[in-house]
């Protein structure tokens, strides 16, 4: 009988010489060769998020297949839809008279936030049919995608977006030869606003490849109409540049003021034209203020952390303050992420018993992510992997791989009214000091931006208690000193009542201010020319929590900008007497001015 070549006598299996065994692979060069193999993965997916500006198809297939086929599978909710489209489909052929002699009532948007169709023009028949007709379909898109039997409530809101994307796209305010506005002004201009528009388009066209930025903006100079607070840059390192405010009151509060804004943006935000900068306000009230500028990252920073923002940014220039006003307390303010990066910071110091915190502002800045608005739909792990192998070939994520996703939460006021308004209309909003703000934009360093979306965005971990600095975790709820919280009514970034949690997470004295506008345009509120209005509410320690809801019902509302309240706060906050000012910088201690205000770093591109 023939032995089997696998099979000993004493029962073991033979081991085989790798260099006369040519079926036998070597482990050790498989090994050496995957990192290539993966290489070749990024790099494909870095091709691929570049053509989608770092947006995974896949997300929006996966959330598509699903509902299609649960949809597919619901008989009750397919006769349901068909329905509605009869009985919405009976109700407009029965509107048609009314519509054809001018009854406005009958034919008024539902939607009072919606401007598409607020144009006399659109009360006129046909072209109120088409405004009727068009809000039906999209009422009917969108009932499609809610309560879908067996659909995952992520996926529900990730239809509902993508459903609203759809039926804003094909809006006949979007069509030039059905929008009565359009038709209007060209017969009106015998067809010179579509010379206007054309002549648009190929502007922009032009300065998009070319890199230049919006057209307008070059009426904004950084310091010289834009950014153009006195002071002077007393400190700088890898990551920003700090700069000190020149004083305009023969006396000031003795606690200085610390702002430390977005690094998703420039800083200038608060200190835009004159007559809304929010420094030259403060510095006129008294304050002495200090302001953190980030510096813009490139491909030589992909490795700088999220920490690195907290230890060489927040801490460095509380490390400063301290030096030029010794034994001082500070009132610390943080602006958006900025504010995110101060809450980590402040946590951090009262785990360490650091006190030099006097208080804590946070502006439209969450602290826990679990309501973090549609900006969080998309945002899943093929998202992120998508994302971090872009930034693996660029070293950074630049925000106008993302500027799409913050359009198209606003997507008929950001992109649909603006392309119909500038290409077809020929008309160009004039830009103003906070549009050219926004046109500014910054990178992200690849390693802080990968742990700020999957340690905060994804995991939630700092309202969980499972963010960790150096090794140990912080907790809000070690916070004692007094915070001012602001939040905008319309923010498509920070939700309000996203930002209103950390009221869960902390038991302090906690003011909370509820105001109207944007996450941009509610913050920059000057009190000469204040916009809407603002509500304030005090929570004491000890007290017990109250839901978002039912605290802006009971809430103070008042007219105006909620820069005077949080100015008659810090004055309550602040010791009473006030002070000479401090000299500019310290040239014993080396901090001696670098440069004049704006400084160098607002200046990178």
């Amino acid at each position: 009988m023939r032995r089997s070549a696998a099979a000993q006598p004493d029962g073991r299996t033979p081991v085989r010489d790798a260099k006369t065994s040519p079926d036998i692979v070597d482990n050790s060069t498989v090994r050496a060769t995957l990192p290539q193999f993966r290489t070749l993965d990024r790099t494909l997916h870095a091709m691929a998020a570049r053509m989608t500006q770092g947006v995974s198809n896949r997300v929006i297939l996966g959330a598509w297949i699903e509902w299609a086929s649960q949809l597919a599978a619901s008989p009750g909710k397919q006769m349901e839809l068909a329905a509605q489209a009869m009985i919405e489909g009976l109700r407009f052929v029965l509107q048609q008279p009314s519509g054809m002699i001018g009854d406005v009532a009958a034919w008024t948007p539902k939607r009072t936030d919606d401007r598409r169709f607020s144009a006399k023009e659109w009360r006129v028949w046909p072209f109120n049919s088409l405004a009727r007709l068009h809000m039906i379909s999209e009422n009917w898109w969108l009932e499609a995608t809610r309560n879908v039997p067996g659909v995952a409530r992520r996926t529900e809101d990730e239809m509902h977006f993508l459903a609203r994307q759809a039926v804003d796209m094909w809006s006949p305010a979007n069509i030039p030869w059905m929008n009565p506005t359009v038709i209007s002004a060209t017969f009106k201009s015998g067809g010179f606003n579509l010379l206007c528009g054309a002549r648009n388009f190929w502007q922009d066209f032009e300065r998009n490849l070319s890199g230049e930025l919006p057209y307008g903006t070059e009426n904004f100079v950084i310091g010289q109409n834009v950014a153009t607070a006195d002071g002077e840059v007393i400190f700088r390192n890898d990551m920003m540049e700090l700069i000190q405010y020149t004083p305009e009151t023969e006396m000031v509060f003795s606690e200085p003021i610390l702002i430390v804004p977005a690094w998703i943006m420039k800083y200038y935000i608060l200190d835009l034209s004159p007559n809304n900068s929010l420094v030259r306000w403060l510095v006129a009230c008294g304050h002495t203020v200090f302001m953190i500028s980030w510096k813009n990252p490139d491909d030589h920073d992909r490795g700088i952390s999220l920490d690195d923002y907290r230890k060489l940014g927040v801490m460095a220039a509380l490390d400063v303050l301290g030096k030029i006003l010794p034994g001082r307390k500070v009132h610390a303010c943080g602006y958006c992420l900025g504010g995110t990066t101060l809450a980590i910071a402040a946590a951090t110091m009262a785990r360490e018993h650091d006190e030099r915190l006097a208080t804590v502002t946070l502006l439209a800045a969450q602290t826990d992510f679990a309501e973090a608005g549609e900006l969080l739909l998309f945002l899943d792990e093929r998202q992120i992997s998508l994302l971090e192998d872009l930034m693996w070939e660029q070293g950074y994520l630049d925000t106008r791989q993302m500027m799409a996703a913050f359009q198209a939460m606003r997507s008929n006021e950001l992109i649909w009214s603006r392309l119909v308004s500038t290409y077809i209309l020929g008309e160009r909003e004039p830009m103003t000091d906070l549009s050219a703000w926004n046109a500014d934009q910054t990178r992200m360093p690849a390693r802080m931006h990968g742990e700020y979306l999957r340690g905060l965005f994804i995991e939630n971990r700092l309202s969980g208690g499972r963010f960790a600095v150096d090794g140990r975790v912080i907790a809000l709820h070690d916070i004692h000193v007094p915070l001012f919280i602001v939040a905008t009514e319309k923010d498509h970034i920070a939700p309000w009542r996203s930002v209103y949690k950390l009221a869960l997470f902390t038991d302090t004295d906690l003011t909370f201010a509820l105001t109207t506008g944007g996450h941009n345009v509610g913050i920059v509120n000057p009190p000469h020319a204040a916009r809407g209005s603002f509500r304030t509410g005090r929570r004491l320690p000890g007290q017990r929590y109250m839901d978002p809801d039912r605290w802006a019902a009971g809430a103070t509302q008042k007219a105006g900008s909620w820069w005077l309240a949080w100015q008659e706060w810090l004055a309550e906050q602040s010791t009473p007497t006030r002070v000479p000012p401090p000299a500019m910088g310290d040239a014993e201690l080396g901090l001696v001015p670098l440069a004049h205000a704006p400084g160098t770093y607002v200046h990178m591109q």
